[in-house]
């Protein structure tokens, strides 16, 4: 079919759901300042409150606990520059907990803020994953000495969809008395999330993942849990985060919210079935295809694959010539020739990394959609690797076939 054009590239961003589309737009004429105290300020607050209480409604938390923020990673950031803080003010009982435990495959930006604290007096401790990216709990307790005074540990990863197992994870942190954070923006309305059942004390979440628009986020912090602003110089979200408030972007997001709620479960059983049609089509029709990310605890909509002789990036811009959009990883890494940390960090090693791409489902992917990647995408390997002069399968080199 000409000009087919298929968005196979969730994780990194989604487009807008019709109706958060027309709430926005309805809503383009309230440009009043929620801080200001005539009507045109009381409508935007009452908005923005309203919000509040539909995103804190689907995670389980109180309206007071939830901050709104620019993108989830600023929220990220908020969080772990907590321990950074320079007066140790807000700490109180955590002031002497100066080291955080995170993982190797976290998203790039709490990876980078890990190090930039490293380098400025934070102890940094790194746990490592297994084949199929899950942490190793033993080595978290071992990790969990008396001055740790925060774990971060995604919810599910971005780049092969593994899940973690928060709610042992919380409960080893806080037998130490240790904080818990969890990065939920990949998992965030597309599973059943509560803050009480995953025990954390802040969760993060993104607009943009979910339907919803860009430049606007959440940040769950548990009532009571040490906090610092990582914005100052104004009042707003109760002095935790100075900024007018992106009232557009809050109304668009609490939209989003309310649809994940009414079409997350439906739409889950839909796209793992998806998911597995691709994956048994990519078995059957392709030779030597890994499969990165844990089998089944993994999100509905992630496929990350590898193809040995066959570089990623290639892969990614013969798709495209075919319509078919897909990403070789974090969006957030886009333009880096650098292979995979998350897939190092498995144990792949670099070359199959580099053969890798991400195909992310959501809510417009069709079954019809599936069918015609199978169909363009094993030529597509088998010309990548025919051009190679590095891909040898059964030592003989693919040209000579």
């Amino acid at each position: 079919m000409e000009n087919r054009r298929i968005y196979l590239d969730h994780n990194a961003t989604t487009p807008l759901h019709p109706e958060v589309k027309k709430e926005m737009i309805e809503a383009m004429e309230m440009f009043g300042n929620p801080s200001s105290m005539h009507v045109y300020g009381r409508e935007a607050r009452a908005n923005v409150e309203h919000a509040r209480g539909v995103v804190a409604d689907l995670m389980g938390a109180r309206e007071d606990e939830l901050v709104f923020v620019g993108s989830g990673s600023e929220a990220n950031n908020t969080v772990l520059s907590l321990f950074a803080c320079a007066s140790n003010l807000c700490l109180s009982d955590f002031r002497m907990r100066k080291s955080i435990v995170t993982t190797r495959i976290e998203h790039p930006c709490v990876l980078e803020t890990s190090q930039c604290l490293a380098q400025r007096g934070t102890n940094v401790k790194f746990l490592d994953v297994d084949q199929y990216g899950r942490i190793d709990l033993d080595q978290l307790k071992d990790y969990l000495t008396d001055d740790v005074g925060l774990v971060s540990v995604m919810t599910a990863n971005n780049e092969i969809g593994t899940i973690q197992d928060i709610p042992e994870i919380s409960r080893m942190a806080r037998e130490n008395g240790s904080l818990v954070h969890t990065d939920a923006v990949q998992a965030f309305g597309k599973m059943p999330l509560n803050v009480d059942e995953l025990g954390v004390d802040f969760l993060t979440i993104s607009a943009h993942k979910i339907y919803g628009p860009k430049g606007v986020g959440a940040l769950y912090v548990r009532k009571g849990t040490p906090y610092c602003p990582f914005i100052r110089g104004g009042h707003q979200e109760k002095g935790r985060r100075a900024g007018t408030e992106n009232t557009l972007g809050i109304i668009g997001l609490a939209r989003a919210v309310e649809m994940r709620a009414a079409e997350m479960d439906d739409e889950a059983k839909r796209l793992r079935a998806m998911k597995e049609r691709l994956r048994e089509g990519i078995e059957a029709s392709i030779d030597e295809a890994y499969f990165n990310g844990h089998p089944t605890l993994s999100m509905h909509n992630t496929l990350n694959v590898s193809f040995p002789g066959a570089e990623g990036e290639s892969i990614l811009l013969y798709l495209d010539l075919e319509g078919i959009a897909v990403s070789t990883g974090s969006a957030c890494a886009s333009g880096s020739l650098d292979p995979s940390h998350v897939l190092l960090a498995t144990g792949t090693d670099a070359e199959r990394a580099h053969g890798s791409i991400r195909i992310s489902l959501g809510r417009e992917t069709t079954m019809e959609e599936i069918d015609y990647v199978l169909e363009v995408l094993p030529p597509t390997i088998r010309k990548i690797r025919n051009m190679s002069t590095a891909y040898i399968k059964g030592g003989e080199h693919a040209a000579a076939k």
